[in-house]
């Protein structure tokens, strides 16, 4: 039932930006801890970026200062600014949804920060 389509993957060059997208459905979106993770081959699944129902957020300290997770809940979309693209940012990105019993995850999108 629930739902989660992650967009906006790219191939980018370093120093770039990108905007990812994840529209939800099958939830009280409003109500819901959304966020992002990443996955490098090779590498663990790691946290990026978490966003409360209330906003707070809490961000990887690869990743402070340079994106930016917000969320829209008249559109039912998270996103993830991402700014001074890295090489070492490359990986599949994941859309969370964590409503409080169980997690539920999206199908990645591609991110590649080369030259």
């Amino acid at each position: 039932q629930v739902r989660l389509v992650e967009s906006g993957g790219a191939l980018v060059q370093p120093g770039g930006s990108l905007r990812l997208s994840c529209a939800a459905s099958g939830s009280i979106f409003s109500r819901n801890t959304m966020g992002w993770y990443r996955q490098a081959p090779g590498k663990q699944r790691e946290l990026v970026a978490l966003i409360t129902s209330t906003r707070n957020t809490n961000y990887a300290d690869a990743v402070k200062d340079r994106f930016t997770i917000s969320r829209d809940n008249a559109k039912n979309t998270i996103y993830l600014q991402m700014n001074s693209l890295k090489r070492e940012d490359t990986a599949v990105y994941y859309c969370t949804m964590r409503d409080g019993i169980m997690d539920y995850w999206g199908q990645g999108t591609q991110v590649s920060v080369s030259s």
